[in-house]
């Protein structure tokens, strides 16, 4: 059984070691998880797709080599910043609080998984299935050093992943889709006192944005996702008070349930462009599609089950956000995300977790890994 005592020092450590991204380096913390693993046994291979930039893949042979399921969290955090009252590399332990970078995100769903490893490892238990285990690079900046090539080049070949990089016990299965945009608008420049002589890319942005606004995306309703949404995140135009500005640039995140397109989202807003500026440019800066998978999928039913086994009221959800769910679907790789950080604290100052969310993590991690039935194989995909 999973020792509350000795996750807590694991997190702890794990929490001192420094693997901010951006900078990103995450080669300190990634010799420990794998020098970690080859202690319990396990066989474990570093992948590198750029300097200082190792993943950790390590394999938990099973009685049934046909099969394997994928646990994967991610071993880099955001950069601390200035905010923190708090040692951000201490890891402070108040009360029933460890605090420190990552503690929610994702050292702590890192430590629980290593924890439930190294419980079944000791418990003698040979798992019906091949474990995959992968602690993955630049998870913060976009996957591009991590899952994303990880999947690409055949590395990962699971029969189904469980990604770790969830909050209080979340079981997401359903997940928007994004679409981030930069639109560049040119006008003309003319002198601030004779404004008919120019053409302000300012307010030709301006009209741009209020239809944009007031579009109805079409779209089929998912119980565990609001509508499509579309934040205005920047804008910039303009060089001086009195001159009529001739550029303007506006970045967009659109947020699109299951079903929508990112190419459909294009080109109703290259339409609203078009049709109330003379010179643009439309540019993608980064695209992910939507997910969704069957609340009846065994990957969500096995996780509700252990998690009533050890009595922690587990909570079919949908995320806004991205996670890195949405990178299995195009391999045909049916995935669900789950964790057991604070709601609220991920990117925070002052990030906290709860220790005895740590530890049901754990023992919710053992559970399922050890009774996991893969269903059936027409499940793959989802």
């Amino acid at each position: 059984m999973a020792n509350k005592k000795r996750l807590l020092a694991l997190t702890r450590e794990l929490i001192r070691i420094d693997s901010q991204n951006p900078p990103g380096n995450e080669s300190r913390i990634a010799a420990f998880v794998g020098s970690y693993l080859k202690k319990l046994g396990l066989r474990v291979r570093l992948y590198e797709f750029a300097k200082n930039r190792p993943n950790v893949v390590a394999y938990l042979a099973g009685r049934n080599k046909g099969r394997s399921l994928l646990i994967t969290p991610h071993l880099d955090t955001v950069p601390a910043g200035k905010s923190w009252t708090r040692a951000p590399f201490a890891a402070q332990v108040r009360g029933e609080k460890l605090y420190g970078l990552g503690a929610t995100d994702c050292k702590g769903n890192l430590a629980s998984a290593l924890e439930a490893l190294r419980s079944i490892i000791e418990d003698g238990l040979r798992l019906e299935y091949t474990l995959v285990f992968a602690a993955t690079a630049d998870e913060e900046t976009g996957s591009d050093l991590g899952l994303i090539p990880l999947l690409d080049k055949g590395i990962l070949t699971p029969d189904a992943a469980l990604v770790l990089d969830s909050d209080d016990f979340e079981i997401i299965v359903a997940q928007k889709g994004l679409l981030h945009v930069k639109v560049k608008v040119r006008g003309k420049r003319a002198h601030g006192a004779y404004p008919w002589l120019g053409v302000n890319a300012i307010d030709e942005m301006l009209a741009i944005l209020q239809a944009l606004k007031r579009h109805a995306f079409e779209y089929a309703g998912n119980k565990y996702l609001k509508p499509p949404t579309v934040n205005i995140g920047t804008i910039r135009g303009g060089d001086k008070v009195n001159i009529v500005a001739d550029w303007c640039e506006c970045e967009l995140d659109f947020r699109f349930t299951p079903g929508m397109s990112a190419k459909a989202i294009l080109r109703v807003l290259e339409r609203i462009v078009r049709s109330r500026a003379g010179k643009f440019e439309i540019e993608i800066e980064g695209s992910q599609k939507p997910y969704v998978i069957k609340e009846g999928h065994s990957l969500v039913k096995d996780l509700v089950a252990a998690m009533r086994a050890v009595n922690v009221q587990g909570r079919v959800q949908g995320s806004e956000g991205a996670t890195t769910i949405t990178f299995f679907q195009d391999k045909h790789i049916p995935a669900v995300a789950t964790g057991f950080g604070c709601a609220g604290c991920a990117h925070i100052a002052d990030e906290y977790v709860k220790i005895d969310s740590l530890y049901k993590g754990a023992l919710v991690l053992e559970t399922f890994l050890k009774n996991y039935t893969f269903g059936s194989y027409k499940e793959r995909g989802g």
